[in-house]
């Protein structure tokens, strides 16, 4: 059987990430040629129904962010609750910052964000990935799994690169001023 074809099964009957070292050892191979296979898998699975999920080393299949909705209503499944503006900006800051921590998130936002992490960290959307190494060693927070899940991403990598986006946000934000003045 393919490399490929192999490590596919191994993802489909997986019932949790898996790490390349998992698949490495279990089919007594290389990591290099699992990344290899693994770029093969994802150029096969563009414009399909499943696609390659990877965070780091963890890998898993999962459908495509555009079925959401079809798949939801398919399993009779509810959206689940709406992330508040402040969430949503915290979540931002971590996804293009981690590792960081509260106060640096504070920093940014400019307001206490200690609520606001608690509830994404409760939602499973954001995890504690370490400790600074300054003084009082503070939590260090990063996004997770499920966060990529719940966003539809396939990796960090998805995200639109934080130049790009700042530029389309100052465009837009220029318009919007010509636009009442005008």
């Amino acid at each position: 059987m393919h490399l490929e074809a192999l490590i596919e099964s191994l993802l489909f009957v997986a019932d949790r990430t898996v790490t390349v070292q998992e698949l490495a050892t279990t089919l007594e191979i290389d990591q290099d040629e699992i990344e290899n296979a693994l770029e093969g898998l994802k150029t096969t699975y563009q414009d399909r129904g499943i696609c390659l999920q990877r965070k780091g080393e963890r890998l898993q299949l999962v459908s495509p962010p555009e079925a959401g909705p079809v798949i939801e209503r398919f399993l009779g499944l509810e959206i689940s609750g709406k992330l508040s503006p402040a969430a949503l900006e915290t979540i931002a800051i971590v996804a293009y910052r981690q590792p960081i921590t509260r106060i640096q998130v504070d920093a940014i936002r400019g307001v206490n964000s200690d609520s606001v992490l608690r509830s994404l960290v409760r939602r499973g959307l954001l995890e504690q990935v370490g400790r600074a190494e300054t003084v009082g060693h503070p939590i260090l927070y990063g996004i997770t799994f499920s966060f990529l899940e719940q966003f539809g991403l396939e990796s960090l990598t998805s995200l639109p690169r934080w130049d790009e986006l700042n530029q389309e946000l100052g465009e837009r934000e220029t318009r919007l001023i010509e636009d009442d003045i005008g």
